[in-house]
């Protein structure tokens, strides 16, 4: 009989949800119930809490399209929140059980999109290790550009010479409370020329997270006299700042404005942050890389990080009986 419960989250269950996620070795602002649950009109939750008596002791943020378990699609990252208490045998025993509590529920398969290591207070890899266990395959794998603080490369040249541009056009940052400029008029209709799609949070979305999360959520823009011409929305979390949105007016190579912003940003804002993550430049489910985002990340001396996605038969749980000897 094992120790451990597992039950589906309840929104009477969110307090506890949320103090999990706020105490656990490798969560992160994004399992909040208050983001998840910002379009939980577009999914529809199948996420489960594990109990040891009365005490959670691990989550499984999810949602559930026909017979598939997703970890989340409306997330960045996924898999098991655990606290820095659990050893590797509990997390073979609790991940068995959540499967044998979906496949209850008649799901047959489960999509994972991993949480880079970059994230976690602590080695978190049990889910990795996990994947393979369970002959789970590989269906993606993305490249973030990422740089680590405390350990610099140096600037290429280009990114040098556009810092020098935008100071010879005296462009100024600011921290703006207010995206609606930059989403308006620079963000949205580049996506939206460039490559025919819209920012995966609406304005209005973002707004309503930037309520919720205020030191998580920051927009950062820059200004040509009274015009801003480029911007970033970061999303922060206790180890990694991540640029989230990175857009620009069709006058950042001549004004260096970009140059400029992230030069700010690594060496102001968030220099004592561990990393720096500029997210992913892939195309085709990890498979292409866009050559010229690259460059430029990699120019302020970026190196790769991946993050994996797996898919995993439900009913291989069993495969999980005999690991432990």
């Amino acid at each position: 009989m094992s120790l451990f419960t597992v039950k589906p989250y309840h929104i009477n269950y969110k307090s506890l949800w949320n103090n999990y996620v706020a105490t656990s070795k490798n969560a992160t602002f994004l399992f909040n119930r208050h983001f998840m649950d910002y379009h939980k009109d577009r999914f529809q939750d199948a996420s489960v809490m594990v109990f040891k008596n009365d005490r959670v002791v691990a989550l499984f943020p999810a949602n559930q399209v026909d017979q598939t378990i997703y970890s989340h699609q409306g997330l960045t990252y996924g898999g098991l929140i655990l606290n820095s208490k659990l050893k590797l045998q509990a997390v073979i025993e609790i991940f068995k059980l959540v499967l044998e509590y979906y496949q209850s529920q008649g799901f047959i398969d489960l999509e994972i999109k991993i949480m880079p290591n970059i994230y976690s207070d602590l080695p978190s890899d049990e889910l990795l290790y996990l994947t393979f266990l369970l002959d789970a395959k590989l269906i993606k794998r993305d490249t973030l550009s990422v740089i680590k603080l405390d350990n610099r490369l140096k600037y290429n040249k280009d990114r040098n010479d556009g810092v020098k541009r935008a100071e010879k056009h005296n462009l100024t940052i600011k921290e703006d409370d207010v995206f609606d400029v930059f989403w308006n008029d620079i963000l949205i209709p580049n996506l939206l020329d460039k490559h025919n799609v819209s920012p995966v949070h609406s304005l209005e979305e973002i707004k309503l997270l930037k309520q919720h999360f205020p030191n998580n959520i920051k927009q950062y823009n820059v200004y040509h006299g009274n015009k801003v011409v480029a911007g970033t929305t970061i999303f922060i979390t206790k180890h990694v700042a991540h640029s989230q949105y990175i857009s620009a007016n069709t006058d950042k190579n001549s004004l260096g404005s970009l140059d400029f912003l992230h030069n700010h940003l690594l060496n102001g804002v968030f220099k004592d942050k561990r990393y720096f993550d500029f997210g992913i430049s892939n195309e085709d489910q990890g498979r292409k890389i866009n050559l010229g985002l690259q460059y430029w990340k990699e120019g302020f001396g970026a190196r790769t990080v991946v993050q994996d996605f797996y898919t995993i038969p439900i009913a291989n749980f069993k495969m999980l009986d005999n690991v432990l000897s």
